[in-house]
């Protein structure tokens, strides 16, 4: 398969790496805010590129029917036209705010615990999550996601806050440590107990095969999907 990397940072080439031990070609990299390049030379593209470029380079991709894998996050306010886009043009796409396969679990997982607790009013839930100090967005993506479903499973909370407590609505608190690939923990808390979850990556590496095992999947598909699609899970 012939695979165009959009941003080449750190994991842009963890991603290179992980593709050509697979057996993939790289055809093309795009770093930054590079807009000359031709990305029909791709069979797929593998978008973890910065924020300001990513609706930019999807959009790109889903007009040459090139499909496409993002993982940047910090870009979801344009997420819907991405999907009107790719529906319109009858491409393929998938977004996801992580591409490990354990978090992707650990989503899955999130979602049943927060169900389960959902009638246990006395325990307050909040989240915290870890990142190198890099990382341009917080909360992370991911962060968003396990809150998200969390909202979605639980009746006590509406909304979630970085750094702030308010009622019916989860806390994130975003920390950034050098050379720390993500941490994800959340914590249900009562007078008597604590219930954690929690999901450490060791490196880049599970991010970076997901990835590629999104992007070989999407291959010959048309449609918009997610990693449970590609996992068969949830």
């Amino acid at each position: 398969m012939k695979i165009a990397l959009l941003g080449y940072g750190r994991m842009g080439k963890t991603i290179e790496q992980i593709a050509i031990q697979r057996g993939h070609t790289i055809v093309l990299t795009v770093d930054k805010e590079d807009h000359d390049y031709d990305i029909t030379k791709a069979d797929v593209a593998i978008d973890f590129s910065i924020p300001t470029v990513a609706f930019n380079n999807i959009s790109n991709c889903i007009n040459h029917k090139v499909p496409v894998i993002s993982g940047t996050t910090g870009w979801l306010q344009d997420y819907d036209k991405a999907v009107a886009l790719c529906n319109e043009k009858q491409s393929a796409f998938i977004y996801a705010s992580n591409f490990s396969l354990g978090v992707n679990i650990f989503f899955e997982l999130n979602k049943i615990l927060a169900r389960m607790m959902s009638n246990l009013k006395q325990y307050d839930v909040s989240l915290e999550e870890i990142h190198h100090t890099q990382k341009l967005d917080a909360p992370s993506g991911t962060a968003i996601s396990l809150a998200n479903g969390i909202i979605a499973e639980h009746s006590g909370y509406e909304s979630w806050k970085l750094d702030e407590i308010k009622e019916k609505t989860i806390p994130i608190v975003a920390k950034r440590i050098e050379d720390v690939p993500g941490t994800h923990t959340i914590t249900y808390k009562s007078e008597v107990d604590t219930i954690t979850i929690e999901h450490i990556a060791h490196n880049r590496q599970g991010f970076a095969l997901g990835a590629v095992i999104a992007a070989e999947w999407i291959e010959g598909r048309t449609g918009v999907f997610t990693m449970n699609d590609v996992l068969n899970i949830g």
